[in-house]
């Protein structure tokens, strides 16, 4: 098999985690796949990506070599395999535009970002140049016009995208065209950690209506000290966070609750928390005679790592679908990877659905 050239749009704790990923189970033997949902999608294995391109904006990444970027401040996700290969990939300065929050500069550096002085480079001429076939956008909630430019450079570059972040391109139908004209495929939108709290809000939801009872309200409230929590903080860059988690517990209903009676999204930043992310959620319904019953629930986990069990199988169903000529959102591989999918489906109808995609069924 070939291998997959890959790009990464932010070298923040997802990135690393990936990363680390990558090589720790290049170590292991197939017994030993705790963590992975797939072992080989389409021929391709964990080994089989490889770095070519990275793209920041922190002056402790811009310039250095990815396997150093990887761990520099204010990057604070757990490290489960410090050793990184030799990359031969520079990190290279993308433009600011609407990356970067600006109540970011009330703290301390190894909490928030810190722009490079450097000019941006030319996106679309390093994706040509390094070869890269598929590009994974790790930029922060609230990016959309980052979110556009490098959508619009791999349109322009012919790099198939995984787009993580809750900026609406795969579920955008002017968007998603262009990404079909192209011929390019694209997973998306927002990232649906492996095990977190989405998924388990989503499933509860659906499970009560599978048993004949009548959710009638419910919250889920997330905290943690990470990048994200921290650049989330500002309420404007949240509206498409919302709406994507929302709308994903909304879509396992039978009859969506009404807004006043669903409240899903970040709640707070606690800096000692790091990568943690620890999420609240109640639901409260009526089971038989109209009784009220209620569920409280914590979960708590290791925030990018959870992300990165997801991304690797986006990425290669992304590789995939290059070799397969297929262009456009890949609705399979998005409805089982993200939040906002261009069509929701059951968790389990979805991933039956990329069992048969994935063999060409």
């Amino acid at each position: 098999m070939s291998k997959i050239n890959l790009a990464i749009v932010g070298v923040g704790n997802c990135a690393s985690s990936l990363l680390q990923g990558l090589k720790y189970y290049k170590n292991l033997d197939s017994a030993d796949t705790a963590g992975l949902l797939h072992t080989v999608i389409g021929g391709y294995r964990l080994e089989d990506i490889r770095l070519v391109a990275a793209f920041d904006i922190d002056r402790r990444k811009v310039g250095k070599p990815l396997e150093e970027a990887a761990f520099a401040p204010p990057n604070c996700t757990t490290v489960f395999h410090r050793e990184l290969p030799t990359y031969g990939v520079t990190v290279q300065m993308g433009p600011v535009l609407d990356g970067l929050a600006g109540h970011m500069g009330n703290y301390p550096d190894e909490q928030a970002f810190r722009v490079a002085d450097h000019e941006p480079c030319d996106t679309v001429r390093v994706l040509k140049d390094s070869g890269a076939e598929v590009l994974v956008c790790y930029l922060p909630v609230g990016s959309e016009e980052a979110a556009h430019h490098y959508a619009q450079a791999c349109l322009d570059a012919g790099v198939a995208m995984v787009n993580c972040l809750p900026v609406f391109i795969a579920s955008n139908p002017e968007w998603s065209g262009r990404f079909r004209t192209k011929n390019l495929p694209i997973v998306g939108d927002d990232i649906k950690s492996q095990f977190g709290a989405t998924i388990v809000h989503r499933a509860l939801a659906r499970l009560m209506g599978d048993r004949g009872v009548k959710l009638e309200r419910t919250y889920q409230l997330n905290t943690g000290g990470n990048t994200d929590f921290l650049n989330m903080l500002e309420q404007d860059r949240l509206t498409s966070k919302r709406i994507s988690k929302t709308e994903s517990v909304q879509s396992q209903l039978g009859v969506p609750l009404e807004k006043d009676n669903i409240h899903i999204g970040p709640s707070d930043y606690v800096a000692w928390q790091k990568d943690n992310k620890v999420c609240f959620l109640r639901m409260e319904w009526s089971g038989f005679g109209d009784v009220p019953m209620n569920l409280e629930l914590r979960l708590s986990v290791e925030d990018s790592p959870n992300s990165a069990g997801i991304a690797v199988d986006a990425i290669r169903c992304a590789k995939l679908a290059l070799d397969r000529g297929i262009g456009g959102p890949l609705v399979e591989a998005s409805a089982v990877c993200m939040k906002h999918p261009p069509e929701q489906f059951r968790d389990s109808e979805a991933r039956d659905r990329l069992e048969r995609w994935i063999v060409g069924q």
